[in-house]
Formats: C-alpha cells, sequence, structure tokens
C-alpha cells in the first residue's frame, strides 16, 4: 500500500546531514524564521506510510508522525485520492460566506462522532491554536462571564489566547506581555486524592466561581509530558462546572483521532465535553481545526466569529477519508501498538523510568533533559525520528498505521541509543 513497504528501513546512504540536507539548511538558516524548534537537521522530502525519506534519499523510522498529525500514516493512498479529486473540483470558496458538501458532510461526522447524546455543532478553523481561540470566545460569550482556569502544564497553542492558557513553558510566553486577562492556572493533578482541591483553592480565594466561564483541560497533556488524567478526575471536574455553571471544554488537538486507541481520549473517562476542541490528526497532514460544542452552547450569531480558510473543501475531504480509516482499521491498530510498545518500554534493562500513556500516545522519561535530547540524536543517526516533550519525556507518538515489526524495528533502535547515551560519562546519572 505505501511506498517504502518493500524496501528497507531505515536506510542511511549518506553521513547526515547529507550534501544535500546541508545546502538546504543554509538557505533556512538565511530566510528562516529562528522562532522554529528543530531537533536535528532533517530536511524531509517525502514520506510513505511510517516513513520519511531526506532530500539525499536517506530513509527513517518516524515515530513523530509530523508532531502527532499524520494519524493514518504520511501520503496514505486513500487520502491522497481524496485530495487529488477535490482539488480538481473546489479548492475554495470560504464556508463562511457560501456552502459545499464537503464542509456539511465532515460537520455532520463529527457531531455525531463526539462523546455525549447532546446534539452539537461544529465550527472550523485552521489549526489547534485557532480551535481554542474559538472555544476561549464562545465561552465567554455563552457565558457571558470572563475568567477562564487552565492547568500547569498543559499546551493550548501560541496565538494569544492559546499561549496565556499554556501552562507549560516560559519560552512560550517571554518578551510577549500583556498576555489575555482573567486566565487563571491551577496544578494539574498527578493522582486521583484532592485532584479538585486546587480549583476549590482558586474559587475560595481568587476567582468567584460565577465569574468562571469554563476550565480548559487536555485528557491526556502533550506538551506536558504526555500525562494521563488520573482516575475520577474529568468526571470531577464535570461535576465541579455543572454544579458552578461552568462550561468545560476539553483540548485534543494532539489526542484526537484515533491516537489513544479510541476516536478520542476523553473517551476513556467517560464523560462528554462542552466544547471538544480539534486539530492535528484530524486531515492527515491537510492544515484543518474545529470545535464540536453542544448545540445550544453554540448560540453565537451570524458574523461573531468567522475564519475564510477553516473548513477547507480539500481538508474536509482529507477528514471525511481520514475518520473511514480510522473506523476501519487504524484506531483498533493504535491501542494494540501501544500496549505493544508500553510492555517493551517497561522491560528495557535501565535508563528508563516512568512509562505513561494511552494508545500510541506514550512517553518515557529518561533521567535528565540531557540525557532525553542526546538520545534522540543518537536514534536520529540510526535512523529513527523522535520528539521530547515535558521535561525529560520522549514521546512515541508514530503514524496509526504502524506494524508490529516497526514497533520491534523502532525499539532496538531506542535501546541502542539509551546504551550509548546511558555509557557517556557526562551522561553517567542514566
Amino acid at each position: 500500500m505505501f511506498l517504502f513497504d518493500h524496501l528497507p528501513v531505515p536506510h542511511l546512504r549518506t553521513p547526515l546531514p547529507g550534501p544535500n540536507a546541508a545546502e538546504w539548511l543554509a538557505k533556512d538558516d538565511q530566510y528562516v524564521s529562528p522562532s522554529y524548534t528543530r531537533y536535528y537537521p532533517l530536511v524531509a522530502e517525502r514520506g510513505s506510510g511510517c516513513v520519511i525519506e531526506d532530500v539525499d534519499g536517506n530513509r527513517f523510522l518516524d515515530f513523530t508522525a509530523g508532531i502527532a498529525v499524520a494519524n493514518t500514516g504520511h501520503c496514505h493512498p486513500e487520502v491522497v485520492a481524496a485530495i487529488q479529486d477535490q482539488a480538481a473540483k473546489l479548492i475554495h470558496m470560504s464556508g463562511t460566506d457560501f456552502y459545499y458538501r464537503p464542509q456539511i458532510e465532515l460537520a455532520e461526522r463529527l457531531a455525531k462522532a463526539a462523546p455525549g447524546p447532546t446534539p452539537k455543532k461544529v465550527f472550523f478553523a485552521n489549526s489547534g491554536a485557532e480551535a481554542i481561540e474559538a472555544a476561549l470566545k464562545l465561552a465567554r460569550r455563552h457565558t457571558q462571564r470572563s475568567r477562564v482556569v487552565a492547568f500547569l502544564g498543559s499546551f493550548h497553542g501560541r496565538t494569544y489566547g492559546a499561549m496565556t492558557l499554556s501552562g507549560s513553558k516560559p519560552i512560550h510566553r517571554r518578551g510577549f506581555s500583556p498576555l489575555v486577562p482573567d486566565i487563571h492556572h491551577v496544578p494539574f493533578p498527578l493522582e486521583s486524592e484532592g485532584c479538585l482541591d486546587p480549583l476549590e483553592d482558586l474559587i475560595h480565594r481568587i476567582a468567584p466561581p460565577e465569574e468562571i466561564a469554563a476550565v480548559f483541560v487536555e485528557a491526556i497533556q502533550g506538551e506536558g509530558g504526555y500525562r494521563v488524567s488520573p482516575p475520577g478526575f474529568l468526571q470531577s471536574l464535570r461535576d465541579f462546572c455543572d454544579h458552578h455553571g461552568m462550561l468545560l471544554v476539553i483540548d485534543e488537538v494532539q489526542s484526537g483521532f484515533g491516537r489513544t486507541g479510541k476516536l478520542f481520549a476523553v473517551e476513556h473517562f467517560g464523560i462528554e465535553p462542552d466544547i471538544l476542541c480539534l486539530a492535528k490528526g484530524i486531515a492527515s497532514g491537510l492544515p484543518l481545526g474545529a470545535i464540536v460544542a453542544k448545540a445550544d452552547v453554540m448560540d453565537w450569531p451570524p458574523g461573531s466569529h468567522a475564519s475564510t480558510f477553516g473548513g477547507n473543501p480539500v481538508a474536509c475531504r482529507a477528514a471525511l477519508v481520514t475518520m473511514d480509516l480510522l473506523d476501519n482499521e487504524y484506531t483498533a491498530n493504535a491501542a494494540a501498538r501501544g500496549k505493544q510498545l508500553q510492555s517493551a518500554l517497561r522491560k528495557l534493562p535501565s535508563g528508563i523510568g516512568e512509562v505513561r500513556g494511552l494508545g500510541l500516545m506514550t512517553a518515557a522519561d529518561l533521567p535528565t533533559p540531557a540525557a532525553r535530547d542526546a538520545v534522540i540524536q543518537a536514534a536520529y543517526h540510526r535512523g529513527l525520528l523522535l520528539l521530547g516533550c515535558g521535561e525529560r519525556a520522549i514521546r512515541f507518538c508514530p503514524p496509526l498505521c504502524i506494524s508490529s515489526e516497526q514497533i520491534e524495528v523502532g525499539l532496538t533502535i531506542f535501546e541502542e541509543s539509551l546504551r550509548e547515551v546511558c555509557n557517556v560519562p557526562a551522561l553517567a546519572a542514566c
């Protein structure tokens, strides 16, 4: 099915970076914003399934999925065919002012797939940050309240509202004040007991509950280290919001679309959000975001919020095929491969701390941030693509089409990289 299925992967034919990559890196350094974060000098040329090929013909096993985006694999043939077909018919007309079938069809699909029995409506954006911004605006307008609560360790995006809601790293905020007012942060709970104590303290000391519009939370913190909500926490949070007339906004930008072994991570916890924020894996790599809100919550009038490109017909067609593939095959595979991955990580002999996550949203702690970064570099030079998250964790978020054999290959490279780093005296803490 995929381009590289019958070729050896990884396959490194040049030193890294290769000569062609080096030329592009020099141009990037000259012309591209330095604000981007790059772990290693990979210059991607093409992708297929769980494989990335660079501009020098080096093939890498991809355990990043483009930061948990290519859930159906890079350039899935059915997704590509849908994109090509739609691009030949209608590329843009703007769903803000006009109607077209792919947007309406996808809205229906998402509204019916979202957790809970309450009727839903959908607003389309271009990214996760835009989805968060839309949710923030809708929550304030619907409740006519100004204050919002989020959690330390959270990451919701880099636009102003999303950045203010985030509580992950100082670099995301440094130099950008003043931020959006009336947004408060409390610790994300690591255990069930007392999980709402910080919220209760907040409403008794700082933020009157009748002024709080919403609580924003990731079912599994992404950038914060792939930390899973402890048992009972989200249900307690649901009850807390209902009691005080607040909206519960679940950010599933990274955890959605099959990655945890269910279509949405919140399904593991049995609650219904008031607003669900989506992006990343929704369209297999095309820019698309959405919020799915209870119909009675999405009560803003025409003109109050819109997007020129949100719900683009090409992206919507890609999303419809993506959801078919997730329903038919890949969500179940994510659950099975996630169990395989976590079981193997827990058996590694040394250098690994806590292993956590759900499905193919899995992380493993290393002793130090330096050790984590060194392992990622060592894996890259062996042909495995990894990313970090949290203080010292490596995230494992490959495409959901990954095979058990590819998991084994990736784990072998990871263990080799871990052993190499742990033998470096400066990282003797391993």
